[in-house]
């Protein structure tokens, strides 16, 4: 009986282990708030291309943002399976339903971590995506539920839920949710999930606000998959907020995982990501704010005219 308990906690690191690196990828992003010639707003949403496979994660926050800003990239949304939500907030979900009606065929598989349907009724409009749900349901979206490490596409994963090793509290202190047991909580946006990939360089992690806290992410995946550095990381950290310390202790922890290379987007904050570059020492090639149409290979980082 202790065997198959341990064989179970093992599970999701075997199956990793057996699992092909990715050689090539590029990841375009298609919803954050700086942008030159595109729409930019306080939203997340991201392609990713990864060997042929293609997900997008989170679907911006405005209705129209990331089906318009796709056209005008020339990314083709259409014949595409599965959307990511990386957790609730409207500004990471709001454009779900206009993708789902403008592409019928695609998105039929939303990936979404446990704790994403918690009501929150005492945070401004309550939960978005919960409220939406059943209209999402009923245009042809088949919610599957996270809650650890899981492939989603050959090589692929999701972090699922994120233990909190490290008190980060990347999240709001004043809302309230109700859990599964019916009690009214703090809200920690439990759901908090990440995506990532290995490479022949290292992992790439991509988060939608980070609100489990970047650090917490970084360990977790590296327990997941360990002793391979994360040498790319692209998204919103929520790291807007945090003074100095709190940002000096957060690079450390970036080095010590083995970060090279970060584009922080959204809530990440224009100069914590300026702070952070210069704690890790980075250039500005390889550390700098997102903007929509910023690209992220296997080669290196390609900007829009704003960055």
């Amino acid at each position: 009986m202790k065997k198959y308990l341990l064989l179970l906690l093992l599970l999701p690191m075997i199956s990793f282990g057996q699992n092909p690196k990715i050689k090539d990828f590029k990841i375009t992003i298609l919803s954050t708030m700086l942008s030159d010639f595109h729409t930019g707003e306080w939203g997340f949403s991201a392609m990713i291309e990864a060997d042929g496979k293609r997900i997008l994660f989170d679907a911006g926050a405005k209705e129209n943002t990331v089906v318009q800003n796709a056209k005008e990239l020339n990314i083709n949304l259409d014949s595409l399976d599965n959307i990511y939500l990386s957790h609730n907030h409207k500004d990471h979900t709001g454009g779900l339903i206009t993708l789902k009606k403008e592409y019928p065929n695609s998105f039929k598989n939303a990936h979404v971590g446990e704790g994403i349907f918690y009501s929150r009724p005492h945070f401004g409009n309550g939960n978005y995506i919960l409220s939406n749900k059943y209209t999402l349901e009923n245009l042809g979206i088949k919610f599957i539920t996270h809650k650890n490490p899981t492939q989603l596409v050959p090589g692929v994963w999701t972090t699922g839920q994120v233990p909190r090793k490290y008190e980060e509290k990347n999240w709001s202190d004043i809302g309230k949710m109700i859990d599964s047991k019916g009690n009214i909580v703090e809200d920690v946006v439990p759901e908090d999930q990440s995506l990532f990939f290995d490479t022949e360089n290292g992992i790439v992690l991509i988060s939608g606000c980070g609100h489990a806290g970047l650090a917490n992410t970084l360990d977790y995946v590296q327990k997941i998959i360990p002793g391979r550095p994360i040498y790319k990381i692209i998204g919103g950290f929520h790291l807007l907020k945090l003074n100095n310390d709190k940002l000096e202790w957060t690079a450390k922890k970036m080095r010590e995982a083995g970060v090279n290379y970060f584009v922080g987007a959204h809530c990440t904050g224009l100069n914590s990501t300026y702070s952070i570059r210069n704690f890790l020492g980075l250039t500005s090639e390889r550390a700098l704010v997102g903007s929509v149409g910023t690209v992220i290979t296997a080669k290196g980082i390609f900007p829009g005219y704003m960055e």
